[in-house]
């Protein structure tokens, strides 16, 4: 049960008025005008309802003559089980009050104390009571309406008062993401693609950058290659110096060698020369003995050969037969002759050998002096030669010298340009292929740094577009599967529910000897989803329930069947109709009454029935309040 009393402060017809409900069906009748629809009108202003179809306006409820109206709701707030509908408050009864004032100021009260429409409905939630949802209150000319409606608002009621709203919205929270990650797939598409376009152009920039800084390096790589080639040339040059070097070295060593062995000749032939005077001297000494001794043993000779003679004349002359004395004389001449020729043979044998020994040794000495003079000659020309080598190792050395000191320049500037690399081509090849270098760079002149940071900071862009294109993609993924996932729940529970209604339905109209059929209709899209509703009377096949095929009774009935079957489903505690029973006949009206009390019996659930013909729910267990209208006043007076 939700409502305990209501309390009336000129409301409408009403001065002042307090109406007990209890659980169960709580059956309001009197004469028309006495004020029966009045007193739900004000439950629904007291609950929340802010339009009614009495008036447009809430100041227009307030009664005739007074400037303010109260409805005040006192509110079950006992313990079902272990816990109270509203924990918040721990006591029974909640006092809950609505203000409507002529001047168009409205405002709540919630246990004496000022409230908000959102506290109000937080309040009613925890109850689970929609005063807005005509299954739950059901106003005037409101069964007639029901049949008009969409099949897609019947559904979204029934979702609304058997609370399951919730996997609707569940459906559509994911159907809102899922076109709100789709509008952002095709923003981020969008981005991407205006990105990559972007991206692409200064792809094609980098790349000349790129290409640029390639052909920098290269020059500077040539420039190396260029100073360390120099560096190569001059270390070449020192090579080629230093073998001039010893190849004069060489030279002069040769020269000095040679040098010294014809002043080695030269001393040895003066040495020769010495001894060959000496020679010649001895042979001189020699030849003047030896003529010497010629002349003597000529003198001798002659001597003898004379002494020879003037012996035979001597002989002759003294004619002397001293015979052994001439003889003896004679012979010792003779030998003296013998031995003089002799040794002037000999001597001059001995003459002519060392004349011929002088001969020799003149030309020996003559031979001599010439060779002297030859080497000396030699000498001069190998001094000559010398001071040119000499000349010409001095002038290496310094030019070595210079070179060393060029190459150490020029190893200093390579080293500044990096580590020493070999060229293995020419510095005119190197400087060729510079200039080429160089030419190219000049074509890219206008490529500057600041393409590098574009392109970083589009590819940057594009990476994190993509990566957000790929989680968007994920999450649609996601969504796509949380919908299915939601719609089949959403589907299976709807199926499920409108299942045992459906049952319930075709049993209370097989009770007014009629058929119908409550199902689902368009399920593939939640938004198109609607609840149809099927009758059939008189034998006719069950057809869509509207306000031109069935007449007014027949519309009533399947529309109260239907309420009826919902009823065990329905999560408000509080139900009310108005004047359902208007078009019926008195059968189903009577058949329709007794299916209602038979519903709503157990302690929590109050069902309120405005109905002008009372005597239908006669002899039911029901609680009979009597609204009367006493001189332009309502009064209520209850029947138990």
């Amino acid at each position: 049960m939700l409502i305990e009393e209501v309390i009336l402060e000129n409301f409408m017809s009403y001065q002042y008025a307090r109406v007990p409900f209890k659980a169960g069906v709580n059956l309001i009748g009197g004469p028309n005008g006495a004020g029966k629809s009045s007193l739900l009108l004000a439950i629904s202003v007291g609950l929340g309802q802010t339009y009614t179809e009495r008036s447009r306006k809430l100041s227009d409820l307030i009664r005739w003559g007074s400037d303010q109206a109260r409805v005040t709701l006192i509110l079950d707030n006992s313990k079902q089980g272990n816990r109270r509908p509203v924990p918040k408050y721990n006591k029974d009864q909640l006092f809950l009050t609505r203000v409507l004032r002529r001047d168009g100021k409205y405002w709540f009260e919630l246990e004496n104390r000022s409230a908000g429409k959102q506290d109000v409905e937080r309040l009613l939630g925890r109850f689970g009571v929609d005063p807005d949802n005509m299954l739950i209150i059901m106003h005037q000319n409101m069964v007639e309406q029901f049949s008009v409606l969409s099949n897609i608002e019947k559904l979204r009621m029934v979702e609304a008062a058997v609370g399951l709203e919730a996997f609707r919205e569940n459906v559509l929270q994911a159907k809102t993401k899922l076109t709100r990650i789709l509008s952002q797939e095709e923003s981020v598409g969008k981005l991407l693609e205006s990105a990559q376009q972007t991206l692409n152009y200064w792809r094609g920039q980098y790349d000349k950058y790129q290409e640029k800084k390639q052909l920098q390096l290269k020059v500077r790589f040539l420039e190396r290659m260029m100073a360390w080639a120099e560096v190569e040339k001059r270390e070449a040059a020192i090579r080629g110096l230093q073998a001039s070097m010893e190849k004069n070295q060489r030279a002069l060593d040769k020269i000095e060698a040679e040098k010294q062995a014809v002043l080695d000749a030269i001393n040895g032939q003066v040495e020769e020369q010495k001894n060959l005077k000496v020679n010649t001297k001895q042979f001189i000494d020699e030849q003047l003995s030896l003529e010497k001794r010629v002349a003597e043993n000529q003198t001798t000779l002659s001597l003898a050969e004379q002494l020879l003679l003037e012996t035979q004349l001597l002989a002759d002359a003294i004619k002397a037969n001293s015979t052994q004395l001439k003889l003896l004389r004679t012979e010792n001449l003779q030998e003296m002759v013998k031995n003089a020729n002799r040794q002037i043979t000999q001597a001059n044998q001995q003459k002519h050998q060392t004349q011929a020994k002088l001969q020799k040794l003149d030309e020996t000495s003559g031979k001599n002096d010439a060779e002297v003079v030859e080497h000396k000659v030699r000498l001069a020309l190998l001094e000559y030669r010398r001071a040119n080598a000499i000349a010409d190792l001095k002038e290496t050395e310094k030019a070595l010298s210079d070179a060393e000191e060029t190459l150490e320049a020029a190893t200093k500037k390579a080293q500044e340009s990096g580590e020493r690399v070999t060229a293995g081509k020419s510095a005119a090849e190197v400087q060729d292929e510079i200039r080429t270098t160089q030419g190219h760079l000049a074509a890219l002149a206008g490529v500057s740094e600041e393409i590098e940071r574009m392109y970083e900071s589009y590819s940057k862009l594009y990476l994190e577009l993509k990566e957000k294109a790929q989680l968007v993609a994920e999450n649609r993924e996601k969504t796509l599967e949380e919908l299915a996932t939601r719609t089949q729940a959403w589907r299976s529970v709807m199926d499920n529910l409108l299942a045992r209604v459906n049952v319930e339905y075709q049993r209370i109209m097989g009770l007014t000897l009629a058929t119908g059929e409550v199902r689902l209709s368009n399920v593939q899209e939640i938004e198109r989803a609607g609840l149809e509703i099927l009758v059939g009377f008189k034998g006719s096949k069950p057809v869509a329930l509207d306000a031109y095929t069935q007449s007014g009774g027949e519309r009533t009935t399947a529309t109260m069947a239907f309420l009826l079957a919902l009823q065990q489903h329905v999560r408000s505690p509080l139900r009310a109709v108005d004047e359902y029973d208007i078009h019926m006949d008195p059968k189903n009206r009577e058949m329709i009454a007794k299916i209602l009390v038979s519903l709503i019996k157990d302690a929590t659930s109050q069902y309120i029935v405005i109905t002008p013909s009372q005597i239908t729910f006669a002899g039911q267990d029901v609680n009979f309040i009597t609204v009367q209208n006493l001189e332009g006043k309502s009064v209520v007076k209850e029947v138990i």
